[in-house]
């Protein structure tokens, strides 16, 4: 006999449940699932340790008691379509409800105005029925504006209703914290949203004048002289009106000094001055570029001023005369601020516009300054000559930079040239006579264009033959650093001389595949180099000189 332990036909009291040794899963089943980035929950389907749940049993247990016919057979009694759920927060996204309103303020201790008129914007978030309140800032307005009421909830009532989009109309008054706004308009997505939903809005009102605000535009006639500076007048007309000026700064009596190019700006709203250095990068200067401080700089002084030592204090508006104007700023000119000379060559456009609506009799002229690029360039790096250490390359990389890197090298060439070499009999040109028995081999490397000089051993000579010189490239004479050129095959021809070192070289005899291989490259190669070794080898082959495979003299000594 077995024990039913999922058995629920017993009675559920004490001593009648019993208890699963058999069960190791104890797990809640999951009732949280995320559809499209939502969070959405849903009724379990099972119960703990995948237990049927008893619901589930007493429904099964009713539907066997009951003679209803099978839905297998007959189809569902049910046959309406369930919509898809869509929850408020992604059905209302970003539908926003947009009012125009204004609230007016009391002005206190002001004969002039008695309110103000302030607009403000009304924003009401479908999406969670909340509010935000904006003014919008007007420059030069002297009043903190901007957003006045964070998005939230606003209350209604002091039941703890909040305001809704029902509640909300054109030409109601919104009374939030105190403060009473009075809408007058909205835009055409909340006009449209309304009406779908059954509300009819007002017609709009239009936005009252601010008192103050019109009355400055037709000020009153006043009987008073104007004085011969209005200083407000000055500040809400030129208000962030600046002249800009590109200058030269002549340090060149300093030691060390050079030209630096700086900017001035000329402030209309008070007349001050300002100057910046232009800071470049690598200048090996501390990134400083304030050179004045903006201030009034003094153009004139008076009299029994001058001997006071200013450099000491400032200069008050008392002791001066005359401060500098637009008019001392003339593009072209030199001009000397606190002792410094500046030459100013440009301006920008709003600067040039100024001028020629303000002072036309000014012309402004740009000139041309030369670049510190093309300074450079004047300046051209001069390479000292080769010293004769190691190869002219390396020594070339010494002077460009502080750390040498190896001269780079042509690969393909030493690849396709790999072991291929022209070699040509030598005589000494000397006045020694002791010289003219000598005999030498040059061979020139085609791999990397270098050159070896084999002197033939001799007997009896007193000379010891072998190497004469290591494999290297030798320089043209006349050629210098800058413009260094080679000795290449183009200059070896029967009867030339190359010059080593102070050593004078005559060509007279070369292998077989010196011409071979001339004949076969003849196009950097003169016509006469190849008519030389033609009428030099012909002669050779007419006596039957014995050769190897590749050309190359049998009796000649291989380096």
């Amino acid at each position: 006999m077995s024990w039913n332990w999922n058995s629920h036909g017993l009675p559920f009291l004490p001593g009648y449940t019993f208890r699963d040794v058999t069960k190791s899963a104890f797990h809640r089943p999951q009732t949280l699932n995320y559809s499209k980035g939502y969070a959405q929950a849903h009724r379990p389907t099972v119960g703990i340790g995948q237990d049927p749940l008893l619901s589930e049993l007493i429904q099964q247990e009713i539907n066997e008691l009951t003679f209803d016919t099978p839905d297998i057979t007959y189809g569902s009694s049910d046959q309406s379509l369930v919509n898809d759920f869509i929850p408020a927060y992604v059905a209302l996204d970003k539908k926003v409800l947009c009012y125009d309103a204004y609230f007016q303020e009391t002005v206190l201790f002001s004969p002039e105005e008695k309110c103000c008129v302030r607009p403000v914007v009304i924003y009401y978030y479908l999406e969670d029925d909340s509010m935000c309140i904006v003014e919008p800032r007007v420059e030069n307005s002297g009043i903190p504006q901007g957003k006045r009421i964070k998005r939230q909830r606003l209350p209604k009532n002091e039941r703890g209703e909040h305001y809704q989009w029902k509640d909300l109309n054109v030409g109601m008054d919104l009374e939030v914290y105190g403060v009473k706004y009075h809408i007058t308009q909205c835009d055409s997505f909340t006009k449209e949203f309304m009406e779908s939903e059954g509300i009819v809005l007002n017609d709009p009102e239009p936005m009252p004048v601010d008192p103050y605000t019109k009355r400055r535009e037709n000020p009153p006639p006043s009987l008073t002289k104007a004085s011969a500076s209005d200083n407000m007048h000055q500040f809400l007309t030129m208000d962030r009106k600046v002249l800009r000026f590109l200058a030269l700064w002549d340090d060149t009596d300093s030691l060390f000094g050079e030209t630096r190019p700086v900017t001035i700006q000329y402030y209309l709203v008070d007349d001050t001055v300002e100057i910046n250095e232009v800071y470049e990068r690598n200048s090996g200067r501390y990134p400083f570029p304030v050179m004045m401080h903006r201030q009034k700089l003094p153009k004139k002084v008076k009299p029994k001023f001058e001997s006071f030592p200013s450099c000491v204090l400032e200069v008050s508006a008392a002791e001066v005369d005359e401060y500098y104007s637009p008019k001392d700023f003339q593009v072209g000119e030199k001009i000397k601020l606190l002792g410094r000379r500046f030459l100013l060559y440009d301006c920008d456009a709003f600067t040039k516009e100024y001028y020629q609506k303000n002072h036309p009799d000014l012309e402004v002229k740009p000139i041309e300054v030369p670049k510190k690029t093309d300074l450079l360039k004047e300046r051209k790096k001069e390479i000292p000559p080769f010293n004769g250490f190691g190869s002219a390359e390396d020594s070339l990389q010494n002077c460009l930079s502080l750390v040498p890197r190896p001269a780079k090298k042509n690969v393909v060439k030493m690849l396709e040239n790999e072991q291929k070499v022209l070699r040509y009999s030598a005589r000494l040109d000397s006045q020694n006579p002791g010289d003219e028995d000598r005999q030498f081999i040059l061979s020139y490397f085609l791999s990397n264009d270098m050159m070896s000089i084999f002197e033939k051993t001799t007997r009896n000579s007193g000379i010891i033959g072998g190497k004469f010189l290591k494999k290297k490239r030798i320089l043209k004479p006349g050629s210098t650093v800058d413009n260094s050129e080679f000795y290449s095959p183009a200059d070896f021809a029967i009867g030339a001389t190359v010059e080593v070192f102070g050593h004078r070289f005559v060509l007279t005899d070369a292998d077989r595949y010196v011409l071979k291989y001339l004949e076969a490259n003849a196009g950097p190669i003169p016509r006469q180099t190849l008519d030389s070794l033609r009428q030099k080898l012909s002669v050779g082959t007419a006596n039957n000189q014995p050769a190897d495979q590749n050309g190359h003299d049998v009796a000649e000594p291989s380096s």
